[in-house]
């Protein structure tokens, strides 16, 4: 997984690890749930709500549509409905409900959850390359597995305990018991998802987060400030790559005075990040001339991050 503020290059090294792994002759996804997010851009390529999009030889890229994941959920809560009910239709009432439901700002957020654990727990690759969105919402998505794990234990132990009151020998009770069994066993089914994403998100010997900073002084408090409460939800971190450093070749040039002040300043930066971070800074990756885009620029950044190039 790859995280940090918005535009510091998260999606960059993202697709240039995918890349990198693919070469080694691994299977690997790499796949975005940001609304915003630009693996298209940088792969050239249209993936949006289209599913895993095979780029090259053993590499497949992913931008999630979060809408699309809420009309599936629409239709399958509708088809329990009916199922559950015998129902020819789902009452207007109900419709209405759901309607609401998916409406809700929460919604968004529980779908793309959703769709990361149907993403992880296939297995169908031998890596998975996580482009988180911004460090906000990435605590609130990683802090959802708790969440929901703790809220559909209660819920399950109510079930439970509601069945257990539940053995009067009538047809109506029957039925109800029947009913309670359904919505127990879906309550399992979610919770064995969530348990089992949950365990390979902190599994330190399966996955490994990567916090993307840049030099300057706003970004190392905010990774600061991050790293910390990640920690808090079990999260993996397994280093720093420090982007966008501006080589002091630059110095030995005609540059102007605005550009050697700004090359300094990154000294005083780069000095604070090496005393905080150590030997955690897996890479300081320079300025590039141009934007990471197509699979040539790719595979340049992929020798930078990875050969030494």
């Amino acid at each position: 997984m790859f995280g940090g503020k918005g535009g510091l290059g998260k999606t960059t090294f993202s697709a240039a690890t995918a890349f990198w792994l693919a070469q080694q002759g691994h299977r690997v996804l790499v796949f975005s749930v940001d609304p915003q997010a630009s693996l298209s851009d940088i792969f050239q390529r249209d993936l949006f709500g289209k599913g895993p999009v095979q780029i090259m030889d053993r590499l497949w890229a992913q931008e999630v549509d979060a809408d699309s994941h809420i009309k599936a959920y629409q239709g399958e809560v509708r088809q329990k409905i009916l199922d559950m009910y015998g129902l020819e239709s789902v009452p207007e009432e109900i419709e209405d409900y759901i309607a609401a439901a998916s409406a809700e700002p929460a919604m968004e957020e529980s779908a793309i959850f959703d769709a990361v654990v149907d993403i992880v727990v296939k297995g169908e690759y031998d890596y998975y390359i996580y482009d988180l969105v911004p460090l906000g919402h990435a605590l609130y998505y990683l802090s959802m597995a708790k969440v929901y794990d703790e809220w559909i234990s209660k819920i399950t132990k109510l079930r439970e305990e509601m069945r257990e009151y539940d053995e009067m020998v009538t047809r109506i009770k029957r039925q109800k018991t029947t009913e309670e069994d359904q919505i127990l066993t879906e309550l399992q089914y979610i919770r064995t998802r969530i348990g089992t994403s949950s365990k390979i998100l902190t599994d330190k010997q399966k996955t490994a987060f990567f916090f993307v900073l840049v030099p300057e002084e706003m970004i190392l408090l905010d990774t600061q400030k991050a790293a910390t409460l990640f920690q808090q939800f079990d999260v993996p971190i397994a280093g720093y790559i420090v982007n966008r450093v501006l080589p002091d070749a630059l110095l030995q040039q005609q540059v102007p005075p605005y550009l050697k002040h700004q090359i300094d300043q990154q000294h005083t930066y780069l000095d604070h990040i090496r005393r905080m971070y150590g030997n955690d800074v897996l890479a300081y990756v320079p300025e590039l001339e141009r934007d990471v885009t197509g699979l040539n620029m790719i595979e340049r950044l992929a020798g930078i991050m990875y050969d030494g190039r």
